[in-house]
């Protein structure tokens, strides 16, 4: 009968169990020096060596001639341990042996001494599943067991184990192998297969495999098959996930808005047959990549990264802020989730989601809204603004890096000849502060008005009372000026224009028309508040 790699190749020493090196330098030590305790609880996510460290440790301190530690696995103990002969070393599942009744029996045999062995071990493993009476009735005896007893106890969930089991055990926490490592142990595996497989092929099965080494041996044979050689292309076909390439074509996609591209990269998967939502996965753990890579000045030291796939992640980051790919992880969990409840639907969702990244203004989310501020924040840093106003009327030029382009007055949301509007990016020196605003007044009282404002739009609200002064020129006309041409584009697509002249013209105590007010937009707004002689004074 044909045995599984991952049986096959389960390591017979300590020495060959991969990235767990502070867990079996320990129990090596503790062996060789006859120092080993009553009772090991073993912890940590699947496959990462708890039950392979479990029955060495059963076989290491029965050996009759142990090896620096190890068991030499040549004697009568060793063998008849692997053969599964051993009467005295019992290993129980305690998923399906949970009952009170179960531990009731071990309790029993503890007293007898082993038939053949030195030490009697019993092996408990997903010991978490035991009941709250199977674990009380373990308790006294795993304290206080007979000499030559040993118990072993391994779980995935260690926080569902009661204090009082885990304060008996010595407790070891088996970590998440490495990338490096699994693809040091396939590579050895493979050789020995006689399997000619590529680092590319290997790094792409240790990372799927999240740090289990038993599911990544498991990975290996399955894409292996019959083929005596394997590249990249054969572990995407078999696992039905979508190349790197694939989702960097997508992305880009996504930031041009190619509505084509997006439904072609899922109608390829659809016809091929992957599963739209394994490749949700793929997509969710590239955005969050890339959000490593925006977020942190060590991403490195986080990710497991080849030089190439370094360079195409910062290529790919920079097409895309933090509050973007925060949203675009958003969506794609939601999305995730309704494909894992409707199999039907797959397709339909993939394709909306998608549609909703590539244009955020479709989302009337708080997600949606920092993604489409991060991006309009992000395009006027890179933008020069300059302005003259003739008869009354804005005309505007825009520069923007590196190349140059005139733009028409509809860059600044359609200003209306009306309501002047000045930008200016040159910082006024102190002769043009004393001519050209010393007969400008600061309005006293812009702040109560802006809080006395009943509104639907706080962020507006918020940005006129923070980002926006009133002054009252000589002429009696008033003058409103933003600190930032993104602050005036938000009270410029609200619709708080007119409830602001009417409460200019209360404030004043006269009527002011949309021809009196006029709207300043200058990074450099001269701040006449400390001139409290030149302010003001309402009646």
């Amino acid at each position: 009968m044909h045995q599984a790699l991952y049986r096959k190749w389960r390591p017979a020493v300590f020495d060959d169990v991969s990235g767990q090196d502070h867990i079996t330098s320990v129990l090596k030590y503790e062996v060789q020096n006859v120092k080993f305790s009553h009772a090991y609880l073993f912890c940590g996510s699947r496959g990462t060596g708890k039950t392979t460290c479990a029955k060495i440790l059963a076989k290491a301190v029965n050996c009759e001639s142990p090896v620096n530690g190890n068991p030499c696995n040549k004697c009568a103990s060793c063998l008849a341990i692997d053969n599964g002969t051993a009467t005295d070393v019992l290993e129980m599942d305690a998923a399906s042996n949970n009952s009170v009744e179960n531990i009731r029996d071990i309790r029993d045999e503890v007293v007898y001494t082993p038939s053949l062995l030195k030490y009697r071990v019993y092996i408990v493993d997903e010991v978490h599943m035991l009941t709250g009476s199977a674990f009380n009735a373990l308790l006294k005896t795993l304290e206080e067991p007979p000499s030559h007893v040993v118990f072993i106890l391994a779980t995935t969930e260690l926080h569902k184990l009661p204090a009082t089991i885990i304060s008996r055990c010595q407790r070891f926490d088996f970590r998440r192998i490495t990338v490096s490592d699994i693809m040091a142990r396939l590579a050895h595996i493979a050789r020995n297969e006689g399997i000619t497989a590529d680092n590319n092929a290997l790094r792409m099965i240790a990372k799927y495999s999240q740090g289990g080494l038993r599911d990544a041996i498991s990975l290996l044979e399955l894409c292996a098959g019959n083929r005596t050689s394997l590249t990249l292309d054969d572990v995407v076909e078999t696992i039905g996930s979508i190349s790197n390439d694939t989702i960097i074509e997508l992305l880009y996609a996504v930031s041009q808005k190619n509505f084509d591209v997006i439904f072609s990269v899922v109608n390829d998967m659809v016809n091929s047959s992957k599963d739209i939502s394994v490749f949700f996965n793929d997509l969710i753990a590239y955005c969050r990549n890339l959000l490593v890579f925006k977020t942190s000045s060590k991403a490195d030291e986080y990710l497991d990264l080849t030089d190439s796939e370094k360079q195409q992640y910062l290529s790919t980051a920079s097409l895309f802020s933090k509050e973007t790919l925060l949203y675009f992880i958003k969506i794609l969990n939601d999305s995730l989730y309704v494909m894992l409840k409707s199999t039907y639907t797959k397709r339909y969702v993939a394709e909306m989601a998608l549609i909703r990244m590539s244009d955020d203004s479709l989302d009337t989310s708080t997600d949606a809204l920092s993604s489409r501020l991060a991006k309009l924040e992000t395009k006027l840093s890179t933008i020069n603004v300059s302005t003259q106003v003739v008869n009354n009327v804005p005309q505007i030029a825009v520069t923007e890096q590196p190349k140059a382009t005139n733009v028409t007055t509809s860059t600044v949301n359609d200003v209306t000849p009306e309501n002047t509007v000045k930008i200016t990016d040159d910082k006024p020196t102190v002769d043009q502060k004393k001519n050209t605003t010393a007969k400008d007044k600061l309005i006293r009282g812009w702040v109560d008005m802006i809080d006395s404002i009943e509104s639907n739009e706080p962020g507006v609200l918020s940005v006129l009372k923070n980002n926006a002064k009133a002054y009252l020129k000589p002429d009696g006309h008033v003058s409103i000026r933003f600190k930032t041409t993104w602050s005036f584009n938000m009270f410029n697509q609200s619709s708080l224009r007119t409830i602001v002249s009417s409460k200019l013209s209360e404030l004043l105590n006269k009527q002011l028309t949309e021809n009196e007010i006029e709207y300043i937009v200058n990074e450099s707004i001269i701040d006449n508040s400390d001139d409290l002689d030149e302010l003001y004074e309402l009646n």
